[in-house]
């Protein structure tokens, strides 16, 4: 129900539920609503299983209406509950039917009665939890069950010791979630705006029961071995009896691919016939089918399936490394994706829903999908298995500001390792972002390799890499830029893009919006990403940047700078466009370069950083006592920059002559990087005049007198750019682009 109003009491802030005598379920109205919002009752919430590496036969669902009710931090169980909330929405979403704050003041109580079925008499019951927001206590028929702190973990209760058989059996989860504390949170937030969002409270994933044998299958450590032809697999199980045995066998389709025997709780090799790497072009997936015998009876069964594949670090042919897939060097592109819905906060209202963004980017061209402070329900792992998506999964920021904050992010940092190891699509561990919470790199990035030697780990990505793991990550807005080259790591962009544009009607909010550049239109948006792309692709190709990550997949809130409006009803690019331009470094909208930049090039200039006599900037000025060097021109850390000559005074002069046939310059533009005040002449003619800076190449149109002074045969570029305090670059090309991309909106 939705809160009819809000009581103040003792300076903590609780809600009394509309219509507490009625079961009635209604959703709430969000900003925003996306079209699998209408799709969802108390009836068919999530009805898939959760768990697709570790399938039991028999299990029950419990999402659906539960009673709830939010009491004082300190106060007792309630004796009443106010009303109903549809698990597993979060209560400050709409589909939860409460849609209402929750803060560190208070606690949040689910109650619902569940009738267990008598054929599970004589097996052990577990009540499992996807993952609850933040801390938790679990009752069962009065008895507390466990408890559990973490909010993105998947957890279990063993409950049979409380189970009556004689009815229905009561079960009450009682959660505590203070989300500005020093926990693991990613971006929610109590007061979202800009960067950070809406917070996310209480139950979000599904709850089950399920029963087991007294002993059972606990979990499967899957790791491929595409040198050795197969996969080594580690079948915990929950007893270190004498006479256990498993027994493993690979399917491809309907047939016996590779089959071991073994003992439990150590690592077999299983090997595959003429195995199948998985990879995003082929993500071919085995089946895998487990079985625990003690002596000759099997006593218990599980469904899993896993992919072949390899990540290292390679070697292109000028020396840089590169992120290699399977052996072979890949250049990753992908979008930050930050996992939020207007409807369900952190929820997918729909498993189709959750697997729509997924085949969005897929037919879009990308490879890779950066899972952002965040960590998804298991199936959204299981979508990028299916589909072929790289994921780099980072690990949920915090503050980790004491003691206690810090210990509490290395246990959730364990179990995100050990619930999403199996997952062949994850190629990339990220320790930190941006400095948030950033302490120990070293210590915690050794620590994670140690664990896992299969992935990739990238340290820092942003502005604070520690110079451990794999991965060398800059951040750069809108970009791209690549960092320096540095022995034994990869470089990459974590992140970059962030071009905003409104779609009228479908944004959170009608005055509030924004994304790291703006753009006016479909046609300006798509014209600016294939800009962005091409220079990725230039990077890749002439710096050995290895991975480009653009922010983002969606709109989230008044953050508008997705590729689909935050209800997903808009692709503000088409689909087909984003693939050329993703796929391929001539995709940028048909341009020709008449005079390459750093990042199409490596072109020679003339080069002075003293102030030079007379008309400089001329035709038949004699500059042969001038140094040459490659651009772009600069301090290394500038932003967006590509130094390859360092450029550190307040001046510098730059010239170069370039050769033009015949050729029609109507549409010709400067192809500039500027930091700080830029002028740029052609054969002694003002062509442009750039004031202060900008972090990122752009494209600027000429004067036109400057194009009449251009000439078949030999011409000159004369540069001049001024620098006063922080970073400082000049690179400067000229392009001509024959056409714009497609302009397109629309369904996707």
């Amino acid at each position: 129900m939705r809160p009819a109003f809000y009581l103040v009491l003792m300076g903590v802030e609780f809600a009394a539920f509309a219509g507490q005598a009625t079961t009635e379920w209604v959703p709430g109205r969000a900003p925003l609503m996306t079209r699998w919002a209408a799709e969802v009752n108390p009836t068919n919430c999530h009805p898939e299983y959760p768990r697709p590496q570790l399938v039991r036969a028999e299990w029950e669902n419990l999402n659906g209406l539960w009673d709830v009710a939010v009491t004082p931090l300190g106060a007792a169980a309630p004796a009443n509950y106010e009303g109903k909330i549809l698990v597993p929405f979060p209560i400050e979403s709409a589909l939860s039917g409460v849609m209402r704050p929750f803060g560190a003041e208070s606690r949040l109580w689910y109650r619902r009665r569940a009738r267990i079925p008598e054929q599970w008499k004589g097996r052990r019951i577990r009540l499992q939890f996807g993952a609850v927001d933040w801390e938790c206590q679990v009752f069962v028929n009065g008895h507390k069950a466990g408890e559990h702190r973490g909010g993105y973990e998947r957890f279990a209760f063993d409950i049979t010791d409380y189970v009556r058989w004689n009815g229905e059996e009561e079960l009450v989860v009682a959660v505590t979630d203070p989300t500005e504390g020093d926990q693991p949170r990613g971006k929610q937030s109590r007061k979202p705006e800009g960067i950070f969002y809406t917070s996310n409270s209480g139950i979000w994933q599904t709850v089950w029961l399920e029963p087991v044998p007294e002993v059972c299958i606990d979990g499967l450590w899957m790791t491929p071995d595409l040198d050795g032809g197969g996969l080594r697999l580690r079948v915990a199980v929950n007893s270190l009896a004498d006479n256990l045995r498993v027994e493993a066998t690979a399917l491809e389709g309907s047939t016996a691919a590779g089959s071991v025997g073994g003992t439990v709780n150590t690592e077999l090799f299983l090997p595959v016939k003429s195995p199948k790497p998985w990879s995003p072009a082929n993500p071919f997936l085995y089946d895998l089918q487990i079985i625990l015998r003690r002596g000759d009876q099997e006593v218990d069964r599980v469904g899993s399936y896993f992919g072949l594949r390899q990540t290292g670090i390679s070697k292109d042919e000028k020396g840089y490394g590169q992120i290699a897939l399977n052996g072979e060097r890949l250049f990753e592109i992908g979008t930050l994706d930050q996992g939020f819905w207007p409807e369900g906060i952190y929820t997918a209202p729909t498993d189709e829903a959750l697997r729509f963004d997924l085949e969005f980017l897929k037919s879009a061209g990308f490879n890779l999908v950066r899972k952002h402070v965040k960590i998804e329900p298991e199936r959204w792992y299981y979508w990028c298995d299916k589909l072929g998506l790289l994921v780099w999964q980072d690990m949920p920021s915090g503050n980790n500001a004491t003691a206690e904050g810090q210990r509490e992010f290395e246990s959730e940092l364990l179990h995100m390792i050990k619930d999403l190891y199996n997952h062949p699509a994850i190629v990339v561990w990220v320790l930190f972002n941006e400095g948030w919470g950033q302490y120990d790199t070293q210590r915690l990035t050794q620590r994670l390799k140690a664990l896992d030697a299969s992935r990739l780990v990238d340290n820092a990505s942003g502005w604070a890499d520690a110079r451990v793991g794999d991965i060398l990550d800059q951040h750069t807005y809108p970009g791209p830029s690549a960092p320096q080259p540095e022995p034994g790591r990869a470089t990459v962009l974590g992140e970059f893009g962030g071009l905003g544009m409104i779609v009228p009607g479908h944004s959170w909010s009608t005055n509030r919006h924004w994304g790291y550049r703006m753009e006016p239109d479909a046609g300006a948006l798509a014209d600016a990403y294939g800009m962005l792309l091409r220079e990725a692709w230039n990077l890749h190709n002439l710096w050995g940047l290895s991975a480009a990550v653009y922010t983002q997949t969606t709109d989230v809130e008044t953050e508008c700078n997705g590729l689909l409006s935050y209800d997903r009803a808009v692709a503000k690019m088409n689909a087909d466009f984003l693939a050329r331009a993703n796929t391929s470094v001539s995709q940028s909208g048909g341009t020709r370069v008449i005079v390459p930049d750093a990042i199409s090039g490596s072109p020679l200039w003339k080069y002075t950083f003293q102030a030079p006599p007379g008309e400089w900037y001329g035709p038949s000025y004699e500059d042969a006592n001038w140094r040459e060097s490659a651009a772009g021109f600069g301090t290394v850390q500038t932003p967006g920059a590509l130094v390859r000559t360092i450029w550190d005074t307040d001046d510098i002069w730059l010239r170069r002559r370039f050769i033009l046939g015949q050729e029609n310059l109507d549409d010709l533009k400067l192809e500039i990087h500027h930091d700080e005040d830029a002028e740029i002449y052609f054969n002694g003619v003002l062509a442009a005049k750039l004031p202060r800076y900008i972090d990122h190449y752009e494209r600027f149109d000429i004067f036109p007198a400057a194009i009449a002074a251009l000439k078949p045969g030999t011409n000159t570029l004369a540069v001049h750019c001024h620098q006063t305090t922080g970073g400082q670059y000049i690179d400067v090309g000229l392009v001509i682009p024959d056409g714009k991309p497609p302009a397109a909106g629309g369904v996707p």
